[in-house]
């Protein structure tokens, strides 16, 4: 008997349910990476590793940030993306996962409150669930029930700090919280607003700065800005006051205990900056092919988003697999997604758009969906 009876079990109720996850190779058209603009087969970034090598950075950093495994390219990234962010300080996760983990379980405190969008990533679900303040989900994108859940808080007693917890551009739906009004309720309460730009972060924004750039600079604002969607490479940068940056490098413990990453990633990341900076037709490329599929797709039922992120809601799994199947078979690299990622009654497959395709492979995907049986 295996010792792993559970397990066995469990995997075959996945299966039978349409939901067992296995890893596939990545073939045919890209509609389902975050390489949002193309950059990570980008020259400049192997010419920017390369001329790292070249001068003597290592591989690997040897150790945790606190130990020896802080170094000068770490630093240098650091420092120059809370410049181009418009953020105090920044501070370099080895994944977005990390950083939201890490932000979520160390700053807010017991006593205090996690108001979250119902939608927020798997890594916020986690920090908060390692965390030691309460927390409680809320509508998507609805900053007036963040409101009254703040003021129910308050009513009951409570002296804390609120926080919110939000993403600006949402990663299975491809629409925008509404950071106004979600800066409005921070400001009446006294909260922390916590704002994921993961997959805005070199789409939108002056020079890819994101969603969330004209408020970067507030001291309640912290942003997550991952550096392996559009920005092609790998790591996370939480930025924002000095404040939060020091309790986390002192009481993080994903933080302390973690390898710091590759110094040379941190030079990739640096290039991809400056790329963002001298190279906006990247995004006015992406922009044109976003509107060029909100029109090509609408037949299929995909409805428009505005973004780069194109959701076709099937409903139940074992449909939305085999229509990602097929269209791998087809050629084009869509994937399906299931619970618990999304809601149940809503997997989908998630049409990623990134400069890795053009028109006519949109069209080419467009013509076989709808060839597909339903």
């Amino acid at each position: 008997m295996t010792l792993l009876t559970a397990q066995d079990s469990d995997l075959r109720q996945l299966a039978e349910r349409a939901r067992l996850r296995s890893l596939i190779p990545r073939v045919g058209l890209d509609f389902s990476s975050n390489d949002y603009l193309g950059l990570a087969d980008a020259p400049q970034l192997r010419e920017a590793v390369a001329a790292a090598l070249a001068r003597g950075v290592a591989i690997g950093s040897g150790g945790s940030r606190l130990l020896r495994g802080n170094d000068p390219e770490h630093e240098a990234l650091e420092a120059e993306a809370a410049t181009f962010f418009g953020s105090e300080t920044a501070l370099f996760f080895s994944s977005g996962y990390a950083a939201n983990t890490a932000l979520l379980s160390t700053l807010p405190q017991r006593g205090d409150l996690v108001v979250h969008d119902a939608l927020v990533h798997a890594s916020a679900h986690e920090g908060m669930r390692l965390g030691r303040a309460d927390h409680v989900a809320t509508p998507h994108n609805d900053a007036g029930a963040v409101d009254d859940a703040i003021a129910a808080w308050r009513r009951g007693g409570a002296t804390g700090r609120p926080w919110i917890a939000v993403e600006s551009l949402y990663s299975m739906d491809g629409d925008r919280a509404p950071l106004a009004d979600l800066v409005a309720v921070a400001e009446r309460h006294e909260a922390m607003l916590l704002i994921d730009e993961a997959h805005a972060t070199g789409v939108f924004g002056e020079s890819g700065r994101g969603l969330a750039a004209n408020l970067e600079g507030r001291d309640n604002v912290i942003t997550l800005r991952t550096c392996g969607k559009a920005l092609g490479c790998e790591g996370a940068l939480l930025c924002g006051p000095r404040t939060a940056r020091d309790f986390l490098v002192n009481r993080g413990r994903g933080f302390i205990f973690s390898t710091a990453p590759s110094p040379l990633i941190a030079c990739a990341v640096r290039a991809s900056l400056r790329i963002l900076a001298d190279e906006p037709e990247r995004r006015a490329r992406l922009a044109a092919l976003i509107a060029f599929a909100e029109r090509a797709l609408a037949p299929c039922g995909v409805a428009p988003t505005g973004s780069q992120i194109l959701p076709l809601v099937i409903g139940e799994d074992a449909p939305t697999m085999r229509m990602a199947s097929a269209l791998q078979t087809a050629g084009f690299d869509v994937r399906g997604i299931r619970p618990p990622t999304v809601p149940a009654g809503t997997a989908r497959l998630r049409i990623s758009l990134t400069l890795n395709v053009n028109e006519a492979d949109i069209t080419a995907l467009a013509d076989t969906i709808m060839a597909l049986p339903r």
